[in-house]
């Protein structure tokens, strides 16, 4: 697979609207400003703004077709060296056909490789780039992480949003000191005002079999995945899913560590018990080499839902719970495809190779 060549100084990032079209509406301007203003100054990075990005969430919902454009324009700027998902939703799979069944863009992606980057629904992107060969990032959007609307973005999540300007170090995934919870107000009058803070007492917990383990990266939003394997209720979703082979199958999970976790929706312990034996069915747990699940949003179901877990995955598959990824804040970045260990004497949870080229 193709890594993606660093960040540096001055190099372009990409805002793309790739799922809801949110960051196009007016409510959410003061966070749009507040996120270019961040990556000019804090990160040094030059800001462009897909053409269709902002049109709303009416027009890009209606209009798959302009996310597919908003896509093949950026791969198409050499001085574009990373695209940034502004937010999830729910339909970006309906580009996919448009995308892969195009020579041309299949040729952008493998000769003009780009840092991508994005959590939720952007699931649906990874998974595509992961069948073409490019490793991406599950990370940060704008709108959650780099437009947080304290005076500063949080610490932990600022920190390794820099791991993509470095391409030496082999980063250890630590558990964070603090753990915070999800905004009622995204309005301009929370501007400056922090989040709720609480110290993360539980650090990682450890699921089943405690042992070491290493593995391939490879996984994504459970909702998001589960979507596409449920044929009854979301039929053209599924079918997308299957024809373009997004789901990897047992015989090529063998040498994986699957990453998952549950959504800013927090599903009850039942439908997550439900979706997670639909995941055994198609064989997800059947061949991988250990398991990180991210901490609920909020800790919500926190307790009820490490017994799902056990209950479902087969105790020989080492789980590490409560990792800072997705949907929880804050977040570190995990890298598709890239090789991670577990050290069961020292509890280290570290990348053995650089996450950028």
């Amino acid at each position: 697979m193709i890594k993606p060549i660093k960040l540096s100084k001055k190099n372009g990032i990409a805002i793309v609207s790739l799922s809801a079209g949110t960051i196009g509406e007016e409510f959410a301007s003061h966070q749009l400003d507040l996120a270019i203003k961040r990556l000019n100054f804090d990160f040094q990075l030059n800001v462009m703004i897909a053409k269709n990005a902002l049109k709303g969430i009416k027009v890009l919902k209606e209009n798959p077709m302009l996310k597919v454009e908003d896509l093949n324009e950026v791969f198409s700027n050499v001085d574009i060296k990373a695209i940034i998902c502004a937010i999830g939703g729910f339909d970006t799979y309906k580009t996919i056909p448009f995308l892969l069944e195009d020579e041309n863009f299949k040729n952008l992606v493998l000769n003009n490789p780009k840092i991508f980057i994005g959590y939720s629904d952007s699931t649906v992107n990874h998974l595509m780039f992961y069948r073409l060969g490019l490793k991406t990032f599950y990370g940060h959007n704008i709108l959650c992480d780099i437009a947080e609307l304290d005076k500063e973005m949080l610490p932990y999540t600022k920190n390794s949003f820099k791991w993509l300007f470095d391409n030496k170090t082999k980063f250890e995934i630590k558990p964070s000191a603090y753990w915070y919870e999800e905004r009622n107000d995204f309005s301009k009058k929370a501007l400056n005002i922090p989040r709720e803070k609480h110290r993360n007492i539980t650090k990682y917990e450890f699921l089943n079999e405690k042992k070491s383990f290493e593995g391939y990266l490879w996984g994504g939003c459970i909702e998001t995945i589960y979507s596409g394997l449920d044929e009854e209720k979301n039929k053209e979703e599924a079918e997308i899913f299957k024809k373009y082979n997004l789901i990897l199958k047992p015989n090529e999970l063998c040498d994986k560590v699957l990453f998952l976790e549950t959504s800013e929706e927090k599903p009850s312990p039942q439908l997550l018990k439900k979706m997670l034996l639909k995941f055994k069915e198609v064989g997800l747990f059947k061949n991988i080499q250990g398991m990180l699940i991210g901490c609920p949003q909020n800790r919500v179901y926190y307790n009820e839902y490490k017994e799902v877990w056990k209950e479902v995955v087969p105790f020989d598959i080492p789980i590490i719970y409560n990792v800072n990824f997705g949907h929880c804040y804050p977040k570190t970045i995990i890298a598709y495809g890239a090789k991670i260990k577990f050290n069961s004497e020292n509890n280290k949870l570290q990348y053995l190779e650089s996450i950028v080229e």
